[in-house]
């Protein structure tokens, strides 16, 4: 009974990250056509990454319902490398667009000049290659493999407790360390912006509304604080947990880790297209406008829309590359 309601968990879990994920990357590409600004793909990357941890769950989910299961050696440490490659993907997809709402601040006047298309591909294709390198250490390095009986793949049934370690060490550290750097540095780049406004405003060259880079610098430090909050809450506990366990094998149940804990973190994955749908005027538009497009098409195709006149539905207007970014 618990294991069903852990893979019934599993499942809501999976579904809502997919259509979660699905979504902001349908808006996301609608702003992408309107707008020629390739920040966007990092933003994009991110919902691909988080639709691509939904899928590896569903894996997982199968696995729950189909018990007894009794898999082998190489398709658990094969299908827990994808889930951890996916979580890694997604981790570093956050970094990445953490660095571009920076640089977007920081150099705001050659930001259209660093962030080409072809850096913008660089970048992403490294993402994607060290995130395969952390998730497929376990098959490079055969002595990070757990080797035991198993009714189901699990990481610490799979893998060893040092790995997840060395994945603390390698992806989970650096990252929040790059967050809490980024913050600082924008907080300090604010206050620069605000002494030099109150300057302004004390020579009486100021008129009644904020200037707009003040209004820029705040919407972009308030989503790299979301991003950090939510990024350290949600996974912080797993990967203490998980040292604790390699320290000290008696301390933490592996249950609590991977039932709980493990969990907390594949939110994550949920949380970042509930932020950037909340957050971005943008994208809550392009849903807006979706959702429409998609009630009128429901309403015709039932024989309800045709008494109504055709007047289709109005485009959103055209909204500024650095507007987008914050």
């Amino acid at each position: 009974m618990a294991i069903s309601a852990f893979g019934l968990i599993l499942a809501v879990l999976a579904s809502l990250i997919i259509t979660a994920n699905a979504l902001v990357a349908i808006a996301l590409l609608r702003l992408i056509q309107k707008n020629s600004c390739n920040g966007l793909y990092f933003v994009l990357n991110l919902a691909v990454a988080d639709s691509m941890v939904g899928f590896t769950v569903v894996g997982l989910v199968m696995d729950e319902f189909s018990q007894p299961f009794y898999p082998t050696q190489t398709f658990c440490v094969l299908r827990m490398a994808f889930v951890t490659s996916s979580s890694a993907a997604s981790i570093l997809s956050l970094t990445l667009v953490a660095c571009d709402r920076h640089l977007a601040i920081r150099q705001p006047f050659h930001y259209f000049r660093l962030v080409t298309g072809l850096r913008v591909g660089v970048r992403l294709v490294g993402l994607w290659l060290f995130a395969a390198i952390i998730g497929f250490l376990p098959v490079l390095a055969p002595s990070f493999q757990q080797i035991s009986a198993r009714d189901k793949c699990t990481f610490f049934g799979v893998f060893q407790p040092s790995y997840m370690l060395t994945v603390f060490c390698v992806g989970f550290f650096p990252a929040l360390f790059l967050f809490v750097y980024l913050y600082c540095d924008m907080l300090k780049i604010a206050a620069v912006h605000v002494q030099h406004i109150r300057e302004v405003e004390h020579a009486g060259l100021a008129g009644g509304c904020p200037p707009p880079r003040a209004t820029s610098d705040v919407k972009a430090m308030r989503t790299v604080a979301m991003l950090t909050g939510c990024f350290t809450l949600s996974w912080l506990p797993f990967f203490i947990a998980s040292i604790v366990q390699t320290m000290c094998p008696e301390c933490v149940p592996y249950k609590v880790i991977e039932n709980y804990l493990w969990l907390l973190g594949l939110g994550n994955s949920l949380l970042n297209p509930l932020l950037y749908s909340f957050w971005q005027k943008d994208v809550r538009l392009q849903l807006s406008q979706l959702a429409a497009s998609v009630k009128r098409r429901v309403l015709l195709r039932l024989g309800n829309g045709s008494g109504f006149p055709s007047r289709g539905t109005k485009s959103l207007p055209t909204v500024s590359c650095l507007r987008l970014q914050d």
